[in-house]
């Protein structure tokens, strides 16, 4: 089989486009099949330059990567020119260098001939949630050349959902069955794949993160005593911190440390931490590539999600034995069990019930060692193995049908 994968980027680093990765790896190594890459740049995958027709994947697990040029300038005018370069390559190496594909495979919205398309977000239901924010009369002026640029782009990508999105012959899976509804809410597509997010059990585990708790602690300058909760996340308001923050506010008597990992403004949350007097308890600390440490210093992940349609967070820290806060707009709460390996809230701006969760796992260590437990045995089940081969099934019966049409 060949496949083409269309996606504006690649690398190990993003949460969508780390599922690729995975997946792509999976395919290479165990299935009989030649994957062709149309994307921007390509990182954390081994790849093989086009070079016209003769070129080949390697036998060690290669994919052809065919490189669409980034256009400078804003995020909007990008997204069309890759919009319809990409989509113009494929066609002329269709018809110039007989390059014929069974399937074309896309993350979202990427181009108008995908076969089969993996949703990790629904643009209709997030705009639903944010669109309060971007009014033009309510933003500063120095702000409205950012605020319309969102707006344009976000309104350019609900048109395209709806153009593709509703097109019977598209194959659709989505990364949870909170994905699954929005979709059905959305386009009326009640024929949608679920197929979970995963983890890497080798990297993520009980064993390395306690084996590195103390050095990691050292290192960042926490006490043992202290109950250490951790955030990760670019977007922290559709992370919760908000709710999370009223909730530590309300428990000053617990010596609590809140480490928050990830890149966003923090100027809108200083007020607030001011406010409750929490200056010196948190610690805002850039993406790393070892973020294994970031669990390893940490007791509890905490993340009421505002919405996520499957973090990736939240599974690695159960991966690693930790208890787990989140919430039932995180479409990754479906694989808990509540009470057992983790938490999830109803409402993610409940910050009384988060306050009284984080009580709970602060004063009874047992309980907060067995969920932690409980939660690595619960991520065991979700593997990148398990995971790409459920894709590959997708992708296989996308091509089937698109051999029948």
């Amino acid at each position: 089989m060949r496949i083409a994968v269309v996606s504006p980027f690649l690398d190990s680093r993003h949460g969508t486009e780390r599922c690729i990765v995975e997946q792509i790896q999976h395919f290479l190594r165990a299935e009989k099949c030649e994957v062709h890459i149309y994307a921007q740049s390509v990182q954390d995958l081994e790849v093989v330059p086009w070079h016209g027709s003769k070129t080949r994947a390697h036998a060690d697990g290669k994919a052809i990567w065919h490189r669409i040029p980034t256009l400078p300038g804003p995020h909007l005018l990008n997204f069309i020119w890759w919009y319809f370069a990409n989509q113009f390559l494929r066609r002329f190496h269709e018809a110039f260098q007989s390059v014929q594909f069974d399937v074309v495979f896309s993350p979202g919205i990427n181009c108008p001939d995908a076969d089969a398309i993996v949703v990790h977000i629904v643009f209709h239901e997030f705009f639903r949630l944010v669109h309060s924010g971007l009014r033009l009369r309510e933003a500063t002026f120095s702000t409205w050349p950012v605020v319309l640029h969102r707006l344009l782009y976000y309104r350019l990508i609900m048109f395209l959902e709806n153009r593709i999105y509703r097109n019977r012959k598209v194959r659709l899976a989505a990364v949870s069955r909170l994905t699954a509804t929005e979709l059905a809410t959305h386009f009326e597509r009640s024929d949608v794949a679920v197929i979970p997010n995963a983890v890497d059990l080798a990297r993520f585990n009980p064993s390395d993160r306690r084996s590195r708790r103390k050095a990691v602690r050292g290192e960042l300058q926490l006490a043992e005593n202290e109950f250490v909760l951790l955030l990760v996340g670019n977007d922290w308001k559709k992370k919760g911190i908000s709710a999370l923050l009223d909730a530590l506010g309300a428990i000053p008597e617990i010596p609590w440390r809140l480490i928050v990992v990830g890149r966003d403004d923090r100027t809108p949350y200083l007020k607030r931490i001011r406010a409750l007097n929490l200056q010196d308890r948190i610690l805002f600390l850039n993406p790393s590539s070892d973020i294994l440490k970031f669990y390893a210093a940490a007791d509890v992940y905490a993340g009421p999600s505002l919405h996520d349609s499957f973090a990736l967070p939240p599974l690695e820290a159960m991966a690693c034995g930790l208890p787990v806060i989140t919430s039932s707009q995180n479409g990754g709460s479906q694989i808990i069990t509540e009470g057992l390996d983790g938490f999830v809230l109803p409402n993610p701006e409940d910050s009384r019930a988060l306050a009284r969760l984080l009580v709970r796992l602060y004063a009874e260590p047992g309980f907060r060692q067995q969920m932690g437990e409980n939660a690595a045995h619960t991520a065991e089940s979700f593997t990148w193995q398990r995971n790409a081969r459920e894709t590959w099934a997708f992708v296989t019966s996308a091509s089937r049908r698109k051999d029948s049409a």
